[in-house]
């Protein structure tokens, strides 16, 4: 492999046209693609990074980014309709589960957690970053930003996290990870058609989810709400049955019981 880009796509991604930019340093990967967009980028780009000195989660949280992990971005442009845009972070989701448990041996203690982490049991492994924006001329471009503890995990957190290496994954080089995740997501972009077929990926989020029918508590701007999480609607938002009532989420910071899992 040419060491100048140690990073491969999977020869289904490669027949479908994906592309790959790799860094060694950059800001943020979800920054370059967005900056690719504004540059007239044909899209299904990847962005890949060693290190990144920006790199952030939901909501703008600094996402620790030191060498040995995977910090890959990957750009679409008119591939899903803005009405369904939301809905591509089940679809990055279920895409990166299954490239983990690939890598974890196919380790049942991997989980999805609502709307966007990866977990082993309690402790955070991954997340999915996804933002979008209209271009000039109307189309509409998205960027799904995935981050993945493979070597390391950080330890200064108000929650458990951990890395592919700390949970014994045969394989944990973010190369690995890349590869199968590469993989995945054209299957699974493939499977939600668009949107057209969110139901098919709804149903394998949540044969994947973590605290299904066990207390959740989820902390929104203006108030939080404890109940039993019951499902996701067809739309992706989360069901909550709260003592009095059922309520239906479309945003906030979810808190699992510790027997299913404890981040934030």
């Amino acid at each position: 492999m040419d060491q100048s880009q140690p990073f491969a796509l999977a020869d289904n991604a490669v027949a479908q046209n994906y592309r790959l930019l790799f860094h060694e340093e950059i800001g943020s990967t979800n920054d370059e693609a967005m900056r690719l967009v504004r540059g007239g980028s044909p899209g299904r780009t990847w962005v890949i990074a060693k290190t990144q000195r920006s790199g952030r989660g939901r909501r703008g949280r600094h996402w620790v980014s030191p060498p040995g992990n995977l910090y890959a971005s990957l750009l679409l442009i008119d591939e899903v309709p803005p009405r369904f845009a939301p809905q591509l972070g089940f679809v990055a989701g279920v895409a990166l589960a299954h490239a983990l448990r690939k890598c974890a041996a196919h380790d049942q203690h991997l989980r999805l957690k609502w709307p966007n982490d990866i977990l082993f049991d309690d402790a955070k492994l991954a997340g999915i970053l996804l933002e979008s924006t209209e271009l000039p001329g109307g189309c509409f471009a998205c960027i799904v930003g995935f981050g993945v503890n493979c070597t390391s995990a950080p330890g200064d957190l108000s929650y458990r996290a951990t890395a592919l290496a700390d949970i014994g994954a045969p394989l944990r080089a973010p190369q690995d990870v890349f590869l199968h995740l590469s993989d995945e997501i054209v299957g699974a972009l493939a499977q939600f058609a668009g949107g057209a077929g969110f139901e098919t990926i709804r149903a394998e989020w949540l044969s994947l989810a973590a605290g299904l029918g066990a207390p959740i508590r989820v902390d929104m701007a203006t108030e939080s709400v404890s109940g039993t999480f019951r499902t996701i609607d067809p739309s992706g938002r989360l069901i909550v049955d709260t003592a009095n009532s059922t309520k239906i989420i479309e945003a906030g910071d979810v808190w699992l019981a510790p027997q299913t899992g404890t981040v934030a």
